[in-house]
């Protein structure tokens, strides 16, 4: 893959285990910055997949949204790679030790933060519910937000396993990421991309449906 500009993107595969359960999944690793340097956006399942994405650029971090196994399963490994920081929010620390007992992130996401990276400033947006440190990174200069697993085409992200709370991440979805200009696109964790104006509409249909 040959890096194609301030977002560069590659799907890998794996699965995601919590609970007890185990599922086949398809994550959206992002790549965002310039041609000297970038940050990771949720290091899954492939860490030599994402490395040639990379494409010999400098990484100035690993940064996990949330610290679901299928987002943060090979950020050591990626980072030990590239030599970078693995970011990640506090509230995240007991899912991580699920995934990584004996390594630990290099540094905490502060909401309201701003990592700058090949001249994109990405803000660090807290939007707990679907785990209870879920981060956003919001790109204003790109018109882009990275959600994670908080929302997707279609609605927010899952709430129905532990650490997890629907009314909470209802209200982040409402005040933080619907307070978002319409036009921003939404560039998710799994699947396809959105908008901000396309999936405001529909706030109350996911109320309705989730309770």
């Amino acid at each position: 893959m040959t890096p194609s500009g301030p977002i560069d993107h590659v799907v890998t595969s794996g699965t995601f285990s919590l609970d007890g359960g185990t599922w086949d999944v398809d994550n959206n690793v992002w790549i965002v910055g310039n041609a000297d340097e970038v940050v990771v956006i949720d290091a899954a399942h492939d860490e030599l997949a994402i490395e040639r994405a990379v494409g010999g650029r400098r990484v100035v971090a690993v940064v996990c949204t949330h610290a679901h196994d299928d987002h943060v399963n090979r950020a050591p490994a990626l980072a030990d790679r590239v030599s970078a920081p693995i970011l990640l929010n506090p509230a995240e620390k007991q899912l991580w030790e699920m995934t990584h007992p004996d390594r630990s992130p290099d540094r905490e996401l502060v909401d309201g933060e701003v990592l700058t990276v090949g001249g994109v400033d990405l803000r660090v947006i807290t939007t707990p519910g679907h785990s209870p440190g879920s981060t956003c990174l919001y790109a204003p200069e790109l018109g882009t937000v990275f959600t994670g697993d908080t929302l997707f085409n279609g609605g927010p992200g899952a709430t129905g396993r532990s650490f997890s709370s629907f009314d909470t991440i209802i209200s982040s979805i409402r005040e933080k990421l619907l307070a978002l200009p319409g036009d921003t696109v939404v560039r998710t964790g799994h699947g396809d991309s959105t908008k901000i104006g396309d999936e405001a509409p529909h706030l109350e249909e996911w109320i309705a449906r989730g309770h």
